[in-house]
């Protein structure tokens, strides 16, 4: 029930599912409000893998003062000269925050390690670091999750096809993910590498299998659940005040205020 012959998710059962799964998270925002919690979640993979798609669930139904995505773009040339995790650290949260990293320090080993941004030497260096880095952050009291989002070959290449012929996902293509594709063994390599220095106990990888996006959104955003011990904090229903009478109150004049045009 909810399955396609094919495999594939029924569109009224990944509906409901993904309400339900919505529903969870507004009372895990709750609950990390409530007990001042501070929760990151790290969002890497290959391009067109469906890490935009994933975080985009999963915050629209949040509340952006609570729940908010940080993608930073290319270091300016002041922050080039500082220390990698310098400019990700101010982003981290404070109490009562759920911060998603729509890719983060991981770029120095990923796509700065790949296109040559960096020093085999930096990369080394980060190696060395990350993981102490990435304690030092459990120790203060951060819930640190990582997803990798792993797309095939083949998956990717129809998404990236999609964007071309999608002129409303065209941007999504950058001249970086033309070059993904031609590095995809090195891309592999270094992502294997990754693995091996970072997946710590502390805050282990978890692999997101994203060939079919549907079934990737609601397994990775059931196991977010999973990670965050939280209550039920929903109030009880509320009954409006009756509206304060009008007492002399009059509207301005229709035609002294400026309104949208009525094109629909």
């Amino acid at each position: 029930m909810g399955y396609k012959k094919n495999g594939k998710l029924e569109k009224e059962f990944y509906a409901s599912e993904l309400a339900r799964l919505q529903i969870e998270l507004v009372k895990l925002q709750e609950w990390v409000k409530h007990k001042g919690l501070k929760v990151v979640v790290l969002f890497e993979g290959r391009d067109a893998a469906g890490k935009g798609g994933v975080i985009k669930r999963i915050t629209e139904s949040l509340n952006p003062r609570v729940a908010r995505v940080v993608a930073l773009g290319k270091p300016t040339e002041r922050e080039e000269t500082q220390w990698y995790f310098q400019r990700y650290v101010p982003e981290l949260p404070a109490a009562g925050e759920i911060v998603l990293f729509d890719r983060s320090w991981y770029n120095c080993v990923g796509v700065d390690r790949v296109m040559g941004f960096v020093t085999e030497e930096q990369v080394q260096e980060f190696f060395k670091t990350c993981p102490q880095f990435e304690r030092m952050l459990v120790r203060s009291g951060i819930t640190l999750i990582k997803y990798w989002f792993s797309v095939s070959d083949e998956e990717q290449e129809k998404r990236f096809q999609a964007r071309i012929d999608n002129p409303t996902k065209r941007w999504k293509l950058s001249p970086m993910d033309m070059k993904s594709r031609e590095k995809w063994v090195e891309y592999s390599k270094a992502k294997d590498d990754m693995f091996e220095h970072t997946d710590i106990a502390k805050a282990p990888w978890w692999v997101v299998e994203a060939d079919d996006k549907k079934k990737a959104r609601l397994n990775c955003i059931s196991h977010f659940l999973s990670q965050v011990p939280y209550e039920d904090l929903t109030p009880e229903p509320i009954e409006l005040p009756p509206r304060q009478e009008c007492t002399g109150y009059e509207r301005p004049p229709h035609g002294e205020q400026n309104f949208v045009p009525h094109i629909y």
